[in-house]
């Protein structure tokens, strides 16, 4: 009787969702208890852009403070990577740059709007066996976080059309041999598709 009850809610629960609905909202349920990777884009407007609009992707010269130093460009190639899935035409600074100069290699492009990231903050936590020996602080065992901070800017006018902060936090199930830098790619792809309207 009690696996026929348990066969009938499984049953009624299958004909409320599909299975793509159970898993997204599972995973969703997981990242807000941390147990897997963790994302909060807040955008200061909702704005749209075009799918053929050309974006010249550049990363300022700031380093985050603490002890953490990602590579140079790092948040440019991994936000390249995330659009270049939804705009056919998008470029990629080889070099950090200031403001100025990357509105100067935009406008050189042909690009209608620059895409400026900084590495805001990041707190690179102890999660292996090599960074306990070095540090053996108990305070600094946990998961990374991370915080970039998106300028989009169109080029032809300097008007900034959007301004975006990403809080990143690595999950308990990925905090071995992790950095922060390694939760940016998911939150900048789906920047992108907001971007453009798409959901999630």
């Amino acid at each position: 009787m009690k696996y026929l009850s348990a066969l009938l809610a499984l049953v009624l629960l299958s004909g409320c969702m599909n299975v793509s609905d159970m898993a997204e909202g599972t995973r969703y349920h997981l990242r807000d208890a941390g147990i897997l990777d963790h994302s909060d884009t807040q955008r200061s407007a909702t704005w749209r852009i075009q799918p053929d609009s050309l974006i010249y992707i550049a990363q300022g010269h700031f380093v985050p403070p603490g002890q953490f130093y990602p590579r140079p460009n790092v948040v440019a190639e991994e936000a390249f990577k995330g659009f270049v899935e939804y705009f056919p035409m998008v470029r990629r600074a080889p070099e950090p740059a200031g403001l100025e100069e990357a509105l100067n290699q935009a406008a050189a492009n042909g690009a209608h709007y620059l895409l400026y990231t900084r590495f805001a903050a990041a707190d690179d936590r102890i999660g292996t066996y090599e960074e306990w020996d070095d540090q053996r602080v108990i305070d600094r065992l946990g998961v990374d976080t991370s915080v970039i901070q998106l300028m989009l800017i169109e080029t032809g006018t300097r008007y900034q059309v959007d301004n975006a902060r990403i809080r990143t936090r690595g999950g308990i199930l990925t905090l071995y041999d992790a950095k922060p830098d390694q939760y940016l790619g998911p939150p900048l792809r789906d920047y992108a598709r907001r971007l453009l309207g798409l959901g999630r």
